[in-house]
């Protein structure tokens, strides 16, 4: 199968390329870097990407970023920054994807624990997420039959938390995470939040 993964240089996209390699075709995308160059925010840098990988078995992306900073302290342009770069970036990820995805194939997106339990500072980023997942469900009613729209929600990383100079023990490491994506890609499920738990 041909796989295109957006947000493929980071640390679950070289985890999932690794995972889905050798037995699948792992297209990359990313701003730089890759096979293919896409800006999440720009919506035309999407149009061109499915463009330049015509028809694919399944689209993944752990790309997308969003604000992390008390409400006190959100500016009008970070909302819109959050809202315009890790949502709608994936949203319409989606909405290009039709056409271009075989039948029955799936695009798999990333939301984030921080949708069900958020904390101080992730307001942007719980607004992101939540969305992420409520706009999959609808999604995957409204393609039933044509394209199979999953969301994963992968929580705290290890590796991610071992960046930020915090426990990775409190985290799930990116290997684990890969499996779900692998399992949302050769499953049969649709509208579904899988959430990544510890092996």
């Amino acid at each position: 199968m041909r796989v295109l993964l957006v947000g493929a240089k980071g640390v679950l996209g070289s985890e999932i390329t690794r995972l889905l390699q050798p037995a699948h075709e792992v297209i990359s995308a990313s701003r730089t870097g890759a096979d293919v160059a896409v800006d999440l925010s720009d919506k035309a840098s999407i149009v061109a990407m499915f463009d330049r990988v015509d028809t694919v078995g399944a689209v993944v992306c752990v790309g997308g970023t969003a604000k992390f900073t008390p409400i006190d302290a959100l500016t009008d342009d970070a909302y819109a920054f959050s809202l315009a770069n890790k949502l709608m970036g994936q949203v319409n990820l989606v909405r290009c994807a039709a056409g271009h995805v075989d039948t029955g194939g799936s695009v798999t997106l990333t939301s984030g624990t921080l949708a069900q339990q958020p904390m101080i500072g992730s307001a942007a980023v719980s607004i992101v997420n939540a969305g992420i997942e409520g706009f999959a469900r609808v999604a995957a009613l409204e393609w039933q039959g044509k394209m199979r729209v999953n969301v994963v929600s992968p929580g705290w990383v290890a590796e991610t938390l071992t960046s930020m100079g915090k426990d990775p023990a409190q985290g799930i490491s990116a290997a684990d995470v890969a499996m779900v994506y692998k399992r949302a890609i050769e499953g049969t499920m649709s509208g579904e939040v899988l959430l990544a738990a510890k092996a």
